[in-house]
């Protein structure tokens, strides 16, 4: 079956919702970039992104401060979809996150401050 661009966001989400990064793991390519515009560089491989997600997800657990990551709908940067994130609770925005897919996989992940999650469409499901 081939991955689609919802597919992909729904994984993303999916991750974020429930702090486990094994429903994105098999979707990634070996070299997915992930960029957030909040730090300086890119993560240039699978292997660094699983590595920073767990150090992550992890910090959430332990702050008990829960990650909501629904889908939304945003025309920007050449995508209709997208993950409006939320931390602490639903209405306390604070990330856009973008997937591109390359060769059947996922090749590249956004996290932007442009457009905010209150500017995007949202949809009120959160993949668990």
């Amino acid at each position: 079956m081939e991955l689609t661009d919802i597919d992909a966001l729904r994984a993303y989400a999916r991750m974020m919702n429930t702090l486990d990064v094994s429903h994105i793991e098999p979707l990634l390519d070996e070299k997915v970039r992930y960029a957030s515009q909040w730090t300086m560089g890119e993560i240039p491989s699978k292997q660094e992104f699983l590595d920073h997600m767990k150090d992550q997800l992890l910090e959430s657990k332990q702050s008990d401060s829960r990650i909501y990551a629904e889908i939304a709908r945003a025309l920007a940067w050449g995508h209709n979809e997208c993950v409006a994130t939320a931390q602490a609770e639903k209405e306390n925005l604070i990330a856009t996150v973008f997937i591109t897919l390359m060769n059947g996989k996922i090749g590249r992940i956004d996290m932007c401050a442009t457009p905010h999650p209150s500017e995007t469409m949202r949809s009120g499901e959160y993949p668990a």
